[in-house]
C-alpha cells in the first residue's frame, strides 16, 4: 500500500476512533472498542472505504502502534477526546519522562503545568528523541523534562498505553524540568 493512503487512513482512524465516531454512525463501547467489521461498513457507507487487508496493514505497521485489533475489535491506544476508559492499570513510571512542546506554550505550562486540554490525559514519552518528534508536529521542539519518580511517591498516578505512550492526569509545574 502506498505510504499517502496508509496516512490518510491512519488519520481516518484517529478522527473516528478518537474523537468523532458518530460522524460516520458508529459507537465505542466503554473501552474505546468498535467492531472491525461495522467501521469498515460505516467508513464505505460514508465514502472512505477500507479493505480489511488496508486496516490489517495500517494497524500492524503504524511505527506509533496508535491502534490495536483484538477479538474482532478496534480502539485507539490513547488520545481520545470522547469518553473512554482505556482500563489501564496505574503503573509505577521510571525517574523521567519527558513531553515535546514548542516555545509559545512554555510560559503557561510554567504556570500552571501540563494539562490534558482536549485529551482525557497528558501523553508523555520514555525519551528525549520521541518527545522532540511530538513537539516538532507544531514548529521547533522544546523538550520538557518530567520528574515522574517524584510525582509518583508524591501519590499522582500514571499509567502506560499499549504503544509506550505514558499517562497521567496532570504535571504539576515544580515536576517539570525546563530547558535553559
Amino acid at each position: 500500500m502506498d505510504e499517502r493512503r496508509m496516512v490518510r487512513i491512519s488519520k481516518y482512524l484517529a478522527r473516528h476512533l478518537r474523537h468523532d465516531p458518530q460522524l460516520i454512525g458508529i459507537t465505542l463501547d466503554a473501552g474505546g472498542w468498535v467492531p472491525v467489521d461495522v467501521l469498515l461498513r460505516a467508513a464505505a457507507e460514508h465514502g472512505f472505504p477500507i479493505t480489511a487487508d488496508e486496516l490489517q496493514h495500517v494497524v500492524e505497521s503504524n511505527d506509533k502502534r496508535r491502534y490495536a485489533i483484538e477479538d474482532g475489535r478496534i480502539r485507539a491506544s490513547q488520545g481520545h477526546s470522547v469518553p473512554v476508559d482505556l482500563e489501564l492499570p496505574a503503573v509505577e513510571p521510571p525517574e523521567v519522562l519527558y513531553h515535546g512542546t514548542v516555545a509559545r506554550f512554555v510560559a503557561a505550562i510554567k504556570k500552571e503545568g501540563l494539562r490534558p486540554m482536549s485529551r482525557h490525559h497528558v501523553h508523555l514519552s520514555p525519551d528525549r528523541e520521541t518527545a522532540a518528534r511530538v513537539g516538532a508536529r507544531r514548529g521547533v521542539p522544546v523538550v520538557l523534562t518530567v520528574a515522574a519518580g517524584a510525582m509518583h511517591a508524591d501519590g499522582h498516578e500514571f499509567r502506560r498505553s499499549a504503544n509506550g505512550v505514558w499517562l497521567a492526569e496532570h504535571v504539576p509545574p515544580g515536576y517539570l524540568w525546563f530547558p535553559s
